[in-house]
């Protein structure tokens, strides 16, 4: 499930391969765009803001991509075979003389003047990798609807961007919280945020996403997916609800507040 964490990782693969190269291949295969040519342009870099990509082209063009839950970017050299899903399943292709990058299930794709990027991004609180970051910022957005279920306010990329589901999971039970206790009656959420930031920069530069202390692939997060296997703190069975639509997991004994909305 891609989080701030990977979309960094998408990002720096993307600008490695790309950045400073001419296209030799341009194929945006969503209706809008499908006539776009954007062959012989130089791709001039590949930055990450929270859980969006922007692909910034030569001529004042930035190409905006988000992979939601289950897009994907992935490069090829030539003659490689794509193995990223079925060819009805692809919804962009950049291609340099020596990669190609092909971008599949990707729920958004547009093309936009890279002085507009704040059209598709401007509404992002600050990003937890990013050159902007602004904990003091997070937390007053944080904490600007204190009636609001920790979850739901920890998912909301306006408050601060970057956190997905499992990371939502995964720090609540790091705070001892439910998440549905409101997000005012948070104890020192400071720290949630200081986590937050935490966990991504360990995770952007690993191969899979670490929580814990642990060792061994079962033991990677403390909750999220692991309902209802005992906790690894307390030995209680994890727990599983909907939350705003999406599964969440959490621990009824470390975690205090309501056990469910």
């Amino acid at each position: 499930m891609p989080e701030g964490d990977t979309v960094w990782q998408t990002a720096r693969r993307l600008h490695a391969a790309l950045a400073g190269h001419v296209l030799v291949l341009s194929d945006l295969r969503v209706p809008r765009f499908a006539t776009a040519d954007l062959t012989g342009r130089t791709v001039l870099d590949v930055t990450p803001r929270g859980k969006h990509l922007l692909t910034r082209i030569e001529g004042g063009l930035t190409l905006h991509s988000h992979l939601r839950m289950d897009g994907a970017w992935k490069i090829y050299a030539p003659g490689e075979r794509w193995r990223g899903g079925p060819s009805h399943q692809i919804r962009a292709i950049l291609g340099t003389e020596h990669h190609t990058a092909v971008g599949y299930r990707l729920p958004v794709v547009e093309l936009l003047r890279t002085a507009d990027e704040q059209h598709a991004v401007g509404h992002l609180g600050p990003d937890l990798l990013g050159p902007d970051w602004d904990a003091e910022r997070a937390l007053r957005n944080l904490l600007s609807d204190p009636a609001r279920p920790l979850g739901e306010a920890l998912l909301d990329q306006r408050n601060l961007a970057g956190i997905g589901n499992v990371y939502k999971c995964e720090l609540c039970f790091l705070a001892r919280a439910s998440p549905w206790l409101p997000v005012g009656e948070l104890p020192s959420p400071e720290r949630l945020v200081t986590a937050a930031k935490r966990l991504l920069e360990f995770n952007r530069g690993r191969a899979g996403r670490r929580t814990t202390p642990g060792a061994g692939r079962s033991q990677n997060l403390y909750v999220y997916g692991r309902a209802p296997r005992p906790c690894l703190r307390c030995s209680t069975p994890v727990r599983k609800a909907e939350q705003d639509g999406r599964p969440t997991y959490w621990c009824p004994r470390c975690q205090s507040g309501p056990q469910h909305s």
